[in-house]
């Protein structure tokens, strides 16, 4: 069966990535939104990352213009906006379809594993994925999720 792993996602300088390189270790993978209501969630992310990434946690990000347009064409101001105004250092990759015709397929998969409540489809920014270190997903976050809720979560895998 495939894991999260498996898939090869596309850096924000253009680059691929294998997800590969993460193996071995829990991942947050959310989609993120700079002109969003939620947008300050980066600073709860970021406080996460601080305190968990020395013990292995992994939080990715994935701007997304999907709803409500709420994220800027050019990633270089994404960037900015995340790292001036939210000191965000965990890793950010180019924009990214989360449902539709042209989902990436790293988030078809996370759909398709974890599946929301209504249905399997992204409804918003910051929806949150928690992966476990063999690449299983485990859990699904709505968008109103604060970060610190999910730390409990975070915890029991690093």
């Amino acid at each position: 069966m495939p894991t999260v792993y498996d898939f090869t996602v596309q850096k924000a300088n253009g680059e691929k990535q294998s997800l590969r390189d993460y193996e071995g270790k829990p991942l947050l993978i959310v989609n993120t939104a700079s002109k969003c209501g939620l947008t300050d969630q980066f600073r709860g992310l970021q406080e996460l990352y601080d305190q968990y990434h020395d013990r292995g946690l992994e939080i990715l990000g994935f701007p997304c213009g999907q709803f409500n347009n709420q994220e800027f064409d050019q990633i270089e101001q994404t960037i900015e906006l995340c790292q001036v105004n939210y000191g965000v250092t965990f890793p950010m990759f180019a924009k990214t379809d989360v449902n539709g015709e042209h989902a990436d397929p790293l988030f078809t998969f996370l759909k398709d594993q974890q599946k929301g409540t209504l249905s399997k489809n992204i409804k918003w920014n910051f929806t949150k994925f928690l992966v476990d270190k063999q690449g299983a997903v485990i859990k699904r976050y709505a968008p109103t999720t604060e970060p610190h809720k999910i730390e409990k979560d975070i915890a029991e895998l690093v």
